[in-house]
């Protein structure tokens, strides 16, 4: 195997503008997800001192939670800039899945609560 004097000549695709533009890009993204995962950690510590609704406090933490999905899948992931049919095939099988886990989470809610009315 011989050496090279440019090393990693295979790897370098992008000029140093570019470098810096994905750097700061990555950066941003992390500040925006501390930013989000700050926000919920301290809402975690005081909804109940503030007297928030827990209700409102989980769907706040479900609402987060998918923007914050969706950062690191887009970004991250790359999957921002790929061509619908990828996205959609990556994406469809998680909505289908989580629809049909909410269908029978409301499914055996409502079962459980009318077993409670039959004894």
């Amino acid at each position: 195997m011989e050496h090279s004097d440019q090393p990693y000549k295979y790897a370098q695709h992008h000029s140093e503008a570019e470098g810096k533009k994905t750097r700061r890009m990555v950066w941003n993204m992390f500040w925006v997800l501390l930013a989000i995962t700050s926000i919920e950690v301290g809402l975690g510590l005081i909804w109940q001192d503030w007297g928030i609704p827990f209700h409102l406090v989980k769907m706040t933490f479900i609402v987060m939670t998918l923007v914050k999905a969706y950062f690191i899948v887009a970004y991250y992931m790359h999957l921002k800039h790929e061509k619908s049919f990828l996205k959609n095939s990556i994406i469809i099988p998680y909505v289908l899945l989580a629809l049909y886990l909410i269908y029978m989470v409301i499914t055996e809610g409502t079962y459980t609560t009318f077993m409670e009315y039959l004894w």
